[in-house]
């Protein structure tokens, strides 16, 4: 369904650069006030400490805008820096991944300015349909020996020649490839890495009921494995040729006055 929105023109910039959440049914200026009726009720804009509430209902505040410099260039962005007197949220959008997403809680206040690495949002670490298996950021383990269990506690195991390696965490993301291995299908999240070659165990254990689009009981026992690290944990950032970006003031900040000076990105070229 359509959203309606109220849009504003500007003299000083001969633009339309604003939309407000509410909806009149009519509106009217009057000695330098500004009064919208709505369900038979007059209202005057503008009259109290009182921000983003319209008619009774409180909204969040949004604003656009994106990073074009170098548009042919390939680019990694990787964080974001506010100068503002509170935190945002942030989701970020290229022309390659829809992704990126910073929660307000995440920013570090770091010299009066508000800091945090870029989030890849995405359900199963990463995207199937975007091809973001492609960006370097999935890696391989070997196939395994054998495999089962119940769905919360789902059991790989590996010969012991295997390394599974350190890098392996618990909360990554594990995938799994059934031959010719060319489309990854997610299995679970890790919870459990247990390696003991003295007594025969090297095995990773998941929980395919963590995040959904977990597709268990795995059908072979060879399945070639997969993981992809935690997407809020270990950020590799968001790449594009730019990036669009929304900042969202949630409800509950945006009722009172705040301030954006600045936007600014640490951003790095791409070498595939």
């Amino acid at each position: 369904m359509a959203t309606n929105y109220t849009l504003t023109y500007s003299e000083s910039s001969k633009g339309f650069p604003s939309f407000y959440s509410f909806f009149p049914d009519y509106m009217i200026g009057m000695n330098q006030f500004f009064y919208t009726f709505k369900g038979g009720n007059i209202y005057s804009h503008n009259t109290n400490d009182t921000h983003c509430n319209f008619y009774g209902v409180d909204y969040a505040a949004t604003l656009t805008s994106v990073f074009n410099q170098e548009p042919l260039t390939n680019k990694l962005f990787k964080t974001l820096n506010l100068e503002a007197d509170d935190s945002w949220e942030a989701y970020l959008t290229t022309d390659i991944q829809t992704t990126g997403y910073i929660d307000d809680a995440w920013f570090e206040k770091k010299e009066d300015a508000w800091f945090a690495f870029v989030r890849n949002d995405g359900t199963t670490g990463a995207n199937v349909t975007e091809a973001e298996f492609e960006l370097r950021s999935l890696n391989g383990i070997s196939r395994s020996s054998a495999v089962g269990g119940a769905a919360a506690s789902y059991e790989v195991d590996f010969a012991l020649s295997v390394n599974i390696g350190s890098i392996v965490s618990v909360g990554d993301y594990l995938y799994y490839a059934l031959p010719p291995y060319t489309t990854p299908i997610f299995a679970g999240v890790i919870t459990q890495i247990n390696v003991d070659k003295v007594n025969g165990i090297n095995q990773i254990v998941i929980d395919s009921t963590a995040v959904p689009g977990a597709t268990n009981p795995i059908p072979i026992q060879d399945a070639y494995f997969l993981y992809i690290k935690n997407p809020i944990a270990e950020s590799h950032g968001v790449l594009g040729h730019y990036c669009e970006f929304v900042l969202e003031l949630p409800i509950g900040k945006s009722q009172t006055a705040s301030e954006l000076f600045a936007v600014e990105a640490e951003v790095m070229k791409s070498f595939p």
